[in-house]
């Protein structure tokens, strides 16, 4: 079966030299929800959903309840009971049908599975229904235990166009990081990159800098960055629940001197806001272990 790739991506498999690759490997993509996906699915407290709001900006945000709170309701429904907080960047968003990407990450065993599809709203949460689902390798995810919940009531959300100082610590402490990306056909993407801390890069306080580790070479994200440079990124603090929303633009880079030790590309991102929100998950996780394959 030949899978439909968009320009953006075709461009990116094409200039890497994996497009066999990538043809090969897509064949994993399909738009019905697998029996052990849907089982993975329901044993998650977490997922990640990626969307863009009222004004075209991308952002991603996490959403969190009990096991079971977002599951397979069909071969191609997923239910998500729960919503953004009230202040987060996506509140409102998903309110309205839209695209979106979604990507459950079970840190404990280093698995991952990503949905593309269109949400609609329901009383409590979201009925998404599936376009894309597959799951991806364990590369880079840094294994993390689930420890109790915590009951404490998330901040009043701080808006800002700069990273502060804090943030900016925080930022190059990170060994994981979520991105929201947008294709030419609107489908929105969530995506996952890990590393060892000081692999997202600060640059200045409106500009970060990541590497983009060999992966599976469908290059959805890189793809959709090439096609369309809106780009959102959240930065969890897994110890405390705390999150920092970023949103603006990616560019991919090319020039090898740019690249860090194990990179194929680098990705340049310009912030433009920043959601900073302390508190906002109920999650409280163990500190990391990192994963043997980073650079």
């Amino acid at each position: 079966m030949t899978v439909s790739y968009h320009t953006g991506e075709l461009a990116v498999q094409q200039r890497m030299g994996q497009a066999d690759i990538a043809q090969h490997v897509g064949r994993m993509i399909r738009a019905d929800i697998p029996g052990a996906a849907a089982a993975f699915l329901a044993e998650q407290p977490m997922i990640v959903v990626a969307a863009a709001d009222e004004a075209g900006r991308m952002w991603a945000t996490q959403l969190t309840g009990l096991p079971g709170f977002a599951q397979a309701a069909g071969d191609r429904t997923i239910t998500v009971d729960a919503l953004p907080r009230p202040g987060d960047p996506l509140a409102a968003a998903l309110r309205s049908p839209g695209r979106i990407g979604l990507i459950a990450l079970q840190p404990q065993r280093r698995r991952r599975m990503r949905v593309n599809g269109i949400a609609d709203p329901t009383a409590t949460g979201l009925r998404i229904t599936t376009e894309q689902v597959y799951s991806n390798c364990p590369k880079y995810i840094s294994r993390r235990t689930l420890g109790d919940w915590s009951a404490g009531v998330a901040a009043t959300p701080r808006h800002t166009t700069a990273l502060t100082e804090e943030q900016q610590r925080a930022i190059s402490a990170a060994d994981t990081f979520f991105v929201a990306s947008i294709g030419p056909d609107g489908h929105a993407d969530a995506s996952h990159r890990g590393g060892n801390p000081g692999f997202l890069q600060v640059l200045s306080p409106n500009r970060l800098r990541w590497p983009d580790y060999r992966g599976n070479s469908m290059f959805m994200t890189l793809g959709n960055i090439a096609a369309d440079p809106r780009c959102g990124v959240l930065i969890m603090d897994w110890r405390s629940g705390a999150t920092l929303q970023l949103t603006g633009t990616a560019e991919i880079t090319w020039d090898e001197t740019t690249f860090a030790p194990g990179a194929q590309a680098t990705i340049d991102f310009t912030v433009t806001e920043v959601v900073d929100i302390a508190a906002a998950s109920p999650l409280r996780w163990s500190a990391p272990e990192l994963s043997p394959v980073n650079p």
